[in-house]
């Protein structure tokens, strides 16, 4: 039995939601593969060989795979398929846009988000927003599966020495074509990768008292910046900061919400955090009854004061 993890990364370096599926892998028994497809990849291969756990690390270096177009990306996976009984993916939004399409091609079920691997054919996943844990069994030959990262501790990048094999890039589907990329720039940690976030609701009123708020708190914690779905919504923070079931799930070190009543939907996306402050006025705000610290008081006084004294 052995497991393909495909690997994410920027053709440089591997990005920690691979280290997760590592783990998710290695969790299955059996070797763990990792298949790093891009152009001039080498360094993210080398880096790919070094994780802990990792048997063999399968090199595809071609022009086809530099953008990572989800059609070029599954039929390299495709390719090598056969060879495996776990095919692997982070549940982030490209494993998400590769994942279906392999899983479809070998005409098997996919398991998706993944939280837990209680057998090599069994799996725990969310559902309900988080409320309930349903136990899936496949019993498809091939097992395609998508992995919420914040579930499994992430390997270490180091200390490994798998071998490295190289094998010829999938030729060009033809289905589209990469035109362009604008990539925002931020000093501040990736958000699912934070161990620290502070998170911003729609109490705050406006996206100038966002700023003014959250950033000198981020500031001092040295922390990413998240938003609700409601603070997204109002236009007070930009898309890819929203954290819940329909954004991004985190468990950092230390989650603090600010002026977040703690909708259920917001709740799914960081109520696995190791440590929750929650920071709002309104005493029955749900975000309470996941809170680890609750600090009834009004954001805009209890902010200032707590950098103050930080």
């Amino acid at each position: 039995m052995t497991s393909l993890v495909i690997a994410e990364h920027d053709n440089a370096s591997i990005k920690p939601a691979t280290l997760n599926t590592v783990t998710a892998a290695a969790a299955m028994g059996g070797d763990v593969h990792v298949l790093v497809a891009g152009h001039n990849a080498g360094a993210a291969a080398a880096a790919a060989a070094q994780i802990a756990g990792v048997h063999k690390v399968i090199h595809a270096d071609g022009a086809t795979l530099e953008a990572g177009l989800a059609e070029n990306v599954a039929a390299q996976v495709l390719a090598i398929a056969g060879n495996y009984t776990h095919i692997l993916f982070p549940a982030t939004a490209s494993g998400k846009n590769v994942a279906p399409r392999v899983a479809a091609k070998l005409d098997v079920g996919q398991i998706s988000d993944i939280t837990k691997v209680d057998s090599p054919d069994t799996f725990e996943r969310p559902i309900y927003a988080g409320n309930a844990i349903a136990i899936v069994q496949s019993m498809d030959a091939i097992k395609v599966i998508t992995v919420r990262t914040t579930g499994f501790d992430a390997a270490a990048a180091s200390g490994g020495s798998a071998a490295l094999e190289t094998v010829d890039a999938a030729t060009d589907s033809g289905k589209s074509s990469f035109v362009s990329r604008e990539v925002t720039k931020n000093d501040r940690p990736e958000l699912t990768a934070a161990k620290i976030i502070v998170s911003g609701g729609r109490a705050l009123g406006s996206a100038e008292k966002f700023d003014e708020i959250m950033i000198p708190l981020a500031d001092k914690l040295g922390a990413a910046i998240g938003a609700s779905r409601a603070a997204v919504d109002a236009g007070y923070a930009a898309n890819d900061l929203q954290v819940g079931q329909t954004g991004k799930i985190v468990a950092p070190q230390l989650y603090v919400a600010c002026g977040i009543s703690g909708a259920i939907q917001h709740l799914a996306g960081m109520k696995d955090s190791k440590v929750i402050v929650a920071i709002n006025k309104d005493p029955e705000a749900p975000i309470f009854s996941v809170a680890d610290f609750g600090l009834e008081a009004d954001i805009f006084v209890a902010i200032p004061e707590l950098v103050a004294a930080l």
